[in-house]
């Protein structure tokens, strides 16, 4: 099987999952994101084939988030989505794809669902 998963080393829940993914014997593309984050329509396309909006998959407790007034539900998925382009730490992580689908792999363990 063939995963993809967008990835930040210094993550722990990101590198458990990347350990799961090697020990079930996947394929796996590494993608850091935050040095090569995603296009927009990209980044757009796997929150919907998880059934996610961009606000589901910000990373909340990022100082950053707060200080551009991204939480409390004002502001459009679109401007969540061009934010976290802009500024990829706001991007939730790992994210992974598989032909099964796309999780938000928090806690770690969610990637099983797509194995």
């Amino acid at each position: 099987m063939k995963a993809t998963i967008y990835h930040n080393s210094k993550c722990g829940t990101s590198r458990k999952t990347l350990e799961i993914l090697e020990q079930e014997g996947a394929e796996v593309t590494v993608v850091d994101y935050l040095k090569h984050p995603p296009a927009k329509e990209e980044l757009k396309r796997l929150y919907e084939r998880a059934g996610l909006r961009p606000s589901e998959g910000l990373r909340a407790k990022e100082s950053l988030a707060s200080d551009l007034d991204l939480l409390g539900g004002h502001v459009s998925e679109d401007a969540i989505l061009e934010a976290m382009i802009e500024n990829p730490i706001l991007i939730d992580r790992p994210l992974v794809e598989t032909e099964k689908g796309v999780r938000l792999c928090r806690p770690q363990e969610k990637v099983r669902e797509i194995l």
